[in-house]
């Protein structure tokens, strides 16, 4: 897999990352280097294993599914890319009550920010692609966009946190067509 690529994936799955980060921020939550360090690391932690768990998923039944491997990695990420615009455009935002960076809270939001990335692994399992270097990349890249997000959230997250979600579904949506135009074409 190209590396420019892996980065794009990257920067998709990262978007929901930076969303939830940028309303922490905002709401002034993590507070300190080590809550928001603690916090990026482990939005980029999740991103990687539920990329790696993905694949190892796919690598099980890719024998089998070979000839439209292409359609469903093409489905699988514009299935998360759609639910990503549509988080993006629903004007609801989550209210976090506890320390975000702490227990259960920070489970739950790394989970929840990461389940996309399984259905991304599961795609590069079915193309047959090497797991280790994109699941790296994608979890660097999350940290680095989830901690910009921390950093930035201030005014940003009021003014463009729901469009990032956005952002980041049209770019898994474009992937996903060029993904299935390479193997068309």
């Amino acid at each position: 897999m190209e590396l420019l690529t892996s980065v794009l994936i990257g920067l998709g799955l990262a978007m929901d990352a930076f969303a939830v980060s940028l309303g922490i921020g905002t709401a002034g939550q993590a507070e300190n280097r080590r809550a928001k360090f603690r916090l990026a690391f482990h939005f980029g932690w999740f991103q990687m294993m539920m990329t790696v768990l993905g694949w190892l998923a796919g690598s099980t039944i890719a024998g089998l599914i070979s000839q439209f491997d292409h359609w469903i990695a093409m489905a699988l990420l514009g299935y998360v890319g759609t639910n990503m615009i549509r988080s993006g455009l629903n004007p609801d935002e989550e209210c976090y009550r506890c320390d975000p960076s702490r227990g259960k809270t920070l489970v739950i939001l790394c989970i929840a920010t990461s389940i996309d990335a399984m259905a991304v692994g599961l795609s590069m399992a079915m193309l047959k692609t090497s797991i280790w270097l994109p699941s790296i990349i994608i979890g660097v890249v999350t940290f680095f966009i989830s901690g910009m997000g921390l950093l930035a959230g201030g005014g940003l997250g009021a003014k463009f946190g729901k469009r990032m979600e956005i952002i980041g579904g049209l770019i898994l949506i474009g992937i996903g067509l060029r993904v299935l135009a390479t193997h068309l074409l």
